[in-house]
C-alpha cells in the first residue's frame, strides 16, 4: 500500500480577487474561495480518500480552507497542526499592495524578478529560496516520517509553501519552479514509497492557476 500525501492551496482569498500581494497578511476568503474548499473536499470524498492528520499555516484561509474540506469529507474529528512554517511565502513591502501599484511603483521587470525569480526577495521579504528553507526542513521532520509510518496526511497550505513542497518531491530545477503555478483549491494527490519517492501524483481538478 502506497502512502499518501495530498496538497491543496486554499481557495481564493479576499486579497487574491482583489489583485493585492498577500503574504503573511490574514484576509479571509471569498464565497468562490468557500465554493472552491467545498469542491476540494466533495472531489477527494468522491475520490475515495479519507486522512488520519492534517498539517496548515497559521493563516486564517488555509486553515479555513481546511476546515471546509475536512467537513464536506466527514473527517472534522481528525487531528489538526498549525505552523507557521507552512505559512506563505513573505511579501515584506510588497503586502497589502496592488500588484499594478507595485509595477507602476518599481516598474514591471523588478516586481516579475520579485515575483517569479527563484532567489531574489522583495524587499523586507522573502524569495522562493527562503520559503523553502523554512518549509522543507519542518516537512522532513514532521510530516514526511508520519506519511511514512502510513498515515494519510492532507496539507492545507499556499501557493508559495507549496511551490517549495512540489519541487522537492518533483525534483524539479529552479528554472522549472519558476515556471510552476498551483490553483487554488485543487487537491493534488502524491503517492510516495517507503523511502519517500514518489509513485504517482494525480491533479484531482483541472483548475487555471493565478
Amino acid at each position: 500500500m502506497a502512502n499518501l500525501l495530498v496538497l491543496v492551496r486554499h481557495g481564493q482569498s479576499e486579497w487574491n480577487e482583489k489583485n493585492l500581494f498577500t503574504g503573511w497578511r490574514d484576509p479571509g476568503l471569498t464565497e468562490q474561495g468557500k465554493a472552491e474548499a467545498k469542491e476540494a473536499g466533495e472531489t477527494m470524498k468522491q475520490a475515495g480518500l479519507a486522512f488520519d492528520v492534517a498539517y496548515t499555516s497559521n493563516l486564517s484561509r488555509a486553515q479555513e480552507t481546511n476546515r471546509i474540506m475536512l467537513a464536506e469529507l466527514g473527517q472534522s474529528d481528525i487531528e489538526i497542526v498549525k505552523d507557521e512554517a507552512l505559512n506563505e511565502r513573505d511579501y515584506g513591502d510588497l503586502s497589502g499592495l496592488n500588484k499594478d501599484d507595485a509595477r507602476q511603483k518599481w516598474g514591471e521587470e523588478q516586481v516579475h524578478i520579485w515575483r517569479r525569480s527563484y532567489d531574489v526577495p522583495p524587499p523586507g521579504g522573502e524569495s522562493l529560496k527562503m520559503t523553502a528553507e523554512r518549509v522543507l526542513p519542518y516537512f522532513e521532520r514532521e510530516i514526511l516520517p508520519r506519511v511514512l509510518k502510513g498515515e494519510r496526511v492532507l496539507v492545507a497550505a499556499h501557493g508559495n509553501s507549496l511551490r517549495a513542497l512540489v519541487m522537492q518531491l518533483d525534483k524539479l530545477n529552479q528554472e522549472q519552479v519558476i515556471a510552476l503555478n498551483i490553483a487554488t483549491g485543487a487537491p493534488i494527490v502524491y503517492e510516495l514509497d517507503d523511502s519517500g519517492k514518489v509513485l504517482s501524483k494525480k491533479m484531482l481538478i483541472e483548475r487555471e492557476a493565478h
